[in-house]
């Protein structure tokens, strides 16, 4: 089946912006990505980095999505999105910059879901999903990207 704009918005309930082409199939692929203030990356390349709590507790993703992250000043939502009983999520993980918003496991693909960016698949895996740092002109150092 193919998956697009306009499936995974129905599917969540979440609408995208009229610019976004509705019709197009979503991308899935598996190395790293990102999406506005969020970037997935493929647990096995920072494994040694990250740690999880003790017990941590893992929740299925429903049809309809996991909000992982609202925009600046409540904007647009990042929406986890996997089809039932595919996908496992976690945010009882820490790393040394205090980045990582959690962790999925995946055994189909699933989707990361955006009004204004529209939205993005990734292939069966394990995944950290992460804040972005953008470096300040001037040189006042990294600061975490506003979407």
């Amino acid at each position: 089946m193919t998956v697009t704009l306009a499936s995974l918005s129905q599917q969540t309930g979440l609408a995208v912006l009229d610019h976004l082409e509705q019709s197009v199939s979503i991308p899935v692929v598996d190395g790293l990505q990102a999406q506005g203030d969020l970037i997935v990356i493929p647990l096995s390349e920072i494994s040694a980095s990250l740690s999880y709590w003790p017990n941590p507790t893992w929740m299925g993703v429903p049809p309809e999505g996991v909000e992982l992250l609202r925009g600046a000043a409540g904007g647009n939502p990042h929406t986890l999105v996997a089809d039932p009983d595919t996908c496992r999520w976690t945010k009882n993980v820490s790393d040394p910059g205090g980045l990582t918003i959690g962790v999925f496991e995946a055994s189909a693909p699933v989707y990361l879901l955006h009004p204004e960016h529209g939205a993005s698949g990734c292939t069966p895996g394990s995944y950290a999903i992460r804040r972005q740092r953008e470096y300040a002109a001037g040189g006042w150092g990294p600061r975490l990207v506003a979407d």
